[in-house]
């Protein structure tokens, strides 16, 4: 299954939900981020992912642009940019649009709720597609 999480700088959120798919997913599934503008990972998103076994720092932020939406089945935006996303992203099999809160510049305990957030979405998702 492959499945794309969207956000706007792909730094955040986004790379939660791949760390989360990547954990919680069959080992087939194909799992990818990106954002509409490439960043960096923010290093409290790697830190707050790393309490809880989930190892994101190899990950790297892509650029949305670098995929093509016809490789993905399901696209789900994490940040409420689906309305910014191109046509043929939004018209996968799957497009949700999570609208979850942005936690840059917050403090850490923010940054766990958002994760906390993300994980329950993404198991959720998980068991939506089996």
């Amino acid at each position: 299954m492959p499945i794309m999480f969207v956000c706007k700088h792909n730094s955040r959120r986004s790379h939660m939900a791949e760390g989360f798919a990547r954990q919680l997913a069959p080992q087939s599934w194909r799992i990818e981020s990106s954002g509409l503008e490439a960043s960096q990972v923010d290093p409290l998103t790697v830190a707050v992912m790393s309490e809880v076994g989930v190892d994101i720092s190899q990950q790297i932020s892509q650029a949305l642009s670098d995929f093509q939406p016809d490789e993905f089945t399901v696209v789900i935006s994490l940040c409420g940019c689906g309305v910014d996303l191109p046509e043929p992203w939004k018209a996968r099999r799957v497009f949700q649009d999570w609208q979850l809160e942005d936690p840059a510049g917050a403090t850490i305990e923010t940054f766990r709720v958002i994760r906390d957030q993300v994980k329950t979405r993404v198991e959720t998702l998980i068991q939506e597609l089996q």
